[in-house]
């Protein structure tokens, strides 16, 4: 494990489209070798304010080729014709439902960076498994 994880960090912003938006919403993608099996996905909702979405970093490599996930989470390449290669992740949640479109070249570039640091199938080198037990194990109020 590396003490200096969050130092590795990797951060895209991007402008992306939300179903039933005209306009962009400016979002990020985020991954710490700290937490190296997950993404997190952010929509500014106000500024200051973000929307927070997490999930497997291999359900989104998975989903630049063909459709992945199953349930909150759905990512795939559009297959609709258009100038622009695009991936659509599709949240839902008891709240609603939102079909992002994403240019599948910022994605890749994001996971090609995540990658950079923490390839695939040494994530568990990166865990700190003591923190995960005491996070489980430590009543909340």
């Amino acid at each position: 494990m590396d003490n200096n994880a969050d130092n590795n960090a990797v951060h895209q912003t991007q402008f992306v489209y939300l179903s039933g938006c005209e306009t962009a919403v400016l979002s990020r993608l985020t991954y710490a070798p700290s937490a190296p099996f997950t993404v997190a996905l952010a929509f500014r909702v106000e500024p200051g304010e973000w929307v927070e979405w997490e999930f497997a970093r291999d359900l989104l490599i998975t989903g630049l080729h063909a459709p992945a996930g199953i349930g909150d989470i759905r990512i795939r390449p559009d297959l609709s014709p258009s100038d622009v290669d695009l991936l659509v992740i599709e949240l839902e949640s008891p709240d609603g439902y939102a079909a992002v479109e994403i240019a599948r070249s910022d994605v890749t570039s994001f996971l090609d960076a995540t990658l950079s640091r923490v390839p695939l199938g040494y994530e568990s080198r990166w865990m700190d498994i003591d923190a995960v037990i005491t996070n489980l194990t430590t009543a909340r109020p």
